[in-house]
């Protein structure tokens, strides 16, 4: 792959409420120099709702040399809303590519899911709902309502932004003719692991170049044959996270397996760049307590302790070994 990335969380904003309540300076530039020194990436998916804190991000990695895919999130936001964030957002990812930075822009991810106005109902939950229920029956009205959205929030970035554009999708029928990826979340669940490779595959036959903006597993027995779904084993409360669903089993292990064999997919088939989800869920850190460990259900690589701490866990030796050997020359000599 010509692009090795993890995504990095600055903190989601839902409802006026951030979901990564401490951004101190000095451990933001810490994570960011294991992502680009241990793990080996090359590039990096800033993600986040706040403007302020993704520029910040955005600014130091490159500093570090890595590639910058700035990518704003807006959740539950209504379009004029979203649009009204794009633009700043451009307006930032600009400045930064003007200091000759790589600079790709995301305009948003899953919207359907994620935002006001695609789907019926009033939270990413039920509409995640509804379009699990019923797919076939929302993909072609949702499809032409996110491309209209696109198109116009494309217009506004290309105002402010002159670098290469692309959207986070789920796989709708995206129209990408005005963008420069092709960019899909994806997830390798029990559903979809006989054709998973032929589904990649067929993204890389489009022509464009193909980025993996997300994929990743919880760290819980099981979760990888749930792919997308590990977040559900948890019960939220207006604060965050309350307890965990019932019992559950850490598995190490099987988290990194997950990412590995989906990254060897992704170098066979031909992507361009994938994103892995994520390098930390600072809302969702360990605890002793069994119902509490909601690490368990993070697709972070790293467990958070606190608010300041962090222990890589087996998935982050995967990620920064495959990607060394990635970045060895041809017949070169790899450590």
């Amino acid at each position: 792959m010509r692009a090795r990335g993890i995504s990095y969380d600055t903190g989601f904003v839902r409802g006026g409420a951030i979901s990564r309540a401490r951004f101190d300076p000095g451990e933001v530039r810490r994570d960011l120099r294991a992502i680009r020194e241990d793990l080996h990436c090359t590039a990096v998916r800033v993600m986040g709702g706040d403007p302020d804190r993704i520029e910040f991000a955005a600014s130091y990695a490159a500093e570090l040399g890595l590639e910058v895919w700035f990518s704003p999130y807006p959740l539950e936001l209504t379009e004029e809303e979203m649009l009204a964030l794009f633009a700043d957002c451009a307006e930032r990812a600009e400045r930064l590519r003007q200091r000759k930075a790589e600079v790709v822009f995301v305009a948003g991810a899953e919207l359907c899911l994620m935002d006001k106005g695609f789907l019926p109902g009033d939270s990413i939950e039920e509409r995640v709902a509804t379009l699990r229920q019923s797919v076939h029956e929302h993909i072609g009205s949702v499809s032409v309502r996110v491309n209209e959205f696109l198109a116009r929030a494309v217009a506004v970035v290309r105002e402010h932004f002159t670098g290469k554009i692309t959207y986070a999708a789920v796989p709708l029928r995206i129209d990408w003719a005005p963008f420069d990826f092709v960019s899909v979340d994806l997830y390798r669940s029990a559903e979809v692991a006989d054709r998973f490779a032929e589904g990649v595959r067929s993204l890389v036959a489009r022509g464009k170049p193909v980025a993996i903006t997300e994929f990743g597993s919880a760290t819980f027995q099981g979760a990888g044959e749930r792919g997308a779904q590990g977040l559900d084993i948890v019960e939220y409360g207006e604060d965050g996270p309350v307890r965990l669903k019932g019992e559950y089993v850490r598995d190490e292990a099987g988290q990194a397996a997950y990412v590995r064999e989906l990254l060897e997919i992704f170098d066979a088939e031909g992507v361009d760049s994938a994103f892995v989800f994520t390098f930390a869920l600072y809302d969702h850190p360990h605890r002793p307590e069994p119902r509490q460990d909601f690490d368990l259900a993070s697709y972070g690589i790293v467990k958070v302790l606190d608010d300041r701490r962090w222990e890589p866990k087996a998935a982050f030796d995967a990620v920064a070994g495959h990607y060394r050997e990635q970045a060895a020359p041809a017949g070169g000599f790899r450590r």
